[in-house]
């Protein structure tokens, strides 16, 4: 499965990196799904940080989702979607590959942002897929990204379904 960085979709689709990070910064906590050793889902809480530019994924050290991702790196993260029942600023997640971050300078820099409890893992996200739903009037709105392919936004309403973009 091919991934790319933060970098790499903000170069491919800037306005739609901006939503995306804007979304999940509207709201410290998160929730996190990983898989477990026997391939069941876990799912919890989980803060994102893009203080160094793209997110970042700390947690306490020996927890079991940091535990799941040293297993098995895939993931994904849904964006807390806050009090608003109509959800008027949509819905997001990320999916990919968590890489734990080992390089002493990036962690000092992330430490010297972040100021986290330490000690702590950190996993840098390398994205699969990234995903905005939104309703507007009666028609759902789904906008996906995966990498090396453009955006493409897929539209449901009562009676129909077409996308537009590159399927």
């Amino acid at each position: 499965m091919t991934t790319r960085s933060w970098a790499d979709f903000r170069a491919a689709e800037p306005a739609f990196a901006d939503t995306v990070r804007r979304r999940f910064e509207q709201y410290r906590h998160h929730v996190l799904a990983t898989l477990r050793a026997d391939g069941s889902p876990r799912v919890t809480g989980l803060e994102v940080d893009f203080r160094l530019g793209e997110p970042l994924l700390g947690m306490m050290p020996g927890s079991r989702k940091a535990l799941d991702l040293r297993r098995d790196p895939r993931f994904a993260v849904q964006a807390n979607p806050g009090p608003d029942a109509e959800m008027a600023d949509g819905d997001v997640r990320i999916c990919g590959r968590a890489a734990e971050v080992t390089d002493p300078g990036l962690l000092a820099r992330f430490t010297d942002a972040a100021k986290p409890p330490e000690p702590f893992h950190l996993f840098r996200v390398e994205l699969t897929e990234v995903v905005r739903t939104t309703v507007e009037g009666d028609t759902l709105v789904v906008r996906v990204w995966r990498p090396g392919l453009p955006a493409r936004t897929i539209r449901r309403g009562n009676d129909d379904a077409s996308a537009s973009g590159t399927p």
